[in-house]
């Protein structure tokens, strides 16, 4: 299994979107998160995605192209349209009006619409929280979750993300999506054949099921069932409604060839913590996340990925042969 350093992620993933027929400006904002993504551990989205963005620039799901348009619809409101390219390059260029913007008025909203898959959502809450914002994250995607009582998705997996500013970067980092797991961990199970554990996904006849494929056909399970299904109207609310971004019953599939761009949407809000509490706020949190890490066996969430890419930037990363190959095999087709 071949060791890449993150350098090294980064430009074969430019590289490759580039060959595929991205701008630099829109291949250059996603290799730095496929080599980030990596890094933290998340390889659904890293390399082993890459194949599927070179497809989907191929068959035009994506418009590699596409220049991102930013507006001040008000004083504390960006908006962007990504006009239907890659979310990291509409991302990039809203934060570089939210962070200042969070900062002069004490909290700013981001709404991105006409948008792709943004990847992991919590990279992008921690960019903010790594200038001082506290920030929430919001993204939808294509209905794969069936409401309660009901049995056709109504909503996508769609993630929420939390970060909070600390010391010596971010305190705290929540990423979490409305499904017991990730749609791209299905996904990646189905593309290598493996079975998935019970509690992931139901079939088309709403059953439990092992089998990934099979659950690629029915609905994701909603995590804490209704509670689950809640959090996704949340994120719908936030993402798609508040952006103008399509609802997902609406967005073509984020996989395969068909159906066009998806155009979902994202939404971030900014907060200068010392707007609202003084001076008080760096130590409430270290107190939060001090208290958690004494007790033996506690985790924190973000503390994993934290390690991984203090690893990550060490010694590398390992990454299967599999994903070379595909890498290339997409590009050549």
């Amino acid at each position: 299994m071949p060791t890449m350093t993150l350098a090294e992620i980064e430009t074969l993933a430019r590289d490759a979107l580039i060959r595929a027929g991205a701008d630099p400006a829109q291949a250059d904002p996603l290799a730095r998160s496929v080599a980030a993504t990596e890094a933290i551990g998340v390889a659904s989205h890293g390399l082993a995605y890459l194949p599927t963005y070179v497809q989907h620039l191929g068959c035009g799901k994506v418009i590699g192209t596409a220049t991102p348009v930013v507006t001040r619809p008000k004083p504390g409101a960006v908006a962007v349209d990504a006009g239907r390219g890659f979310a990291h390059a509409a991302i990039d260029a809203g934060f570089a009006q939210l962070i200042p913007l969070a900062r002069a008025q004490g909290i700013a909203l981001l709404t991105v619409r006409e948008s792709y898959n943004c990847g992991v959502l919590g990279l992008h809450v921690e960019r903010l929280a790594r200038a001082g914002l506290l920030a929430l994250g919001f993204t939808n995607a294509p209905a794969s979750i069936a409401p309660s009582g009901g049995a056709a998705p109504a909503v996508g997996t769609n993630p929420i993300a939390m970060a909070a500013p600390g010391a010596d970067g971010p305190a705290l980092v929540l990423d979490q999506s409305a499904s017991a797991i990730a749609k791209s961990e299905v996904m990646t199970r189905a593309r290598e054949g493996r079975p998935i554990p019970e509690g992931w996904a139901l079939d088309a006849d709403g059953r439990p099921t092992t089998d990934a494929a099979a659950g690629l056909k029915g609905s994701m399970a909603p995590s804490g069932g209704y509670k689950g299904v809640g959090l996704a109207l949340i994120v719908e609310t936030f993402a798609a409604a508040l952006s103008g971004a399509l609802l997902g019953t609406d967005a073509a599939p984020f996989s395969g060839t068909a159906g066009g761009p998806p155009r979902t949407g994202q939404a971030f809000v900014a907060i200068d913590p010392a707007a609202a509490s003084g001076d008080v706020f760096a130590a409430r949190m270290a107190a939060l996340t001090d208290g958690i890490r004494a007790q033996p066996g506690a985790r924190l969430p973000g503390d994993g990925r934290a390690a991984a890419r203090a690893r990550a930037e060490a010694e590398g990363v390992d990454v299967p042969q599999a994903t070379l190959d595909r890498i290339e095999a997409a590009l050549a087709g």
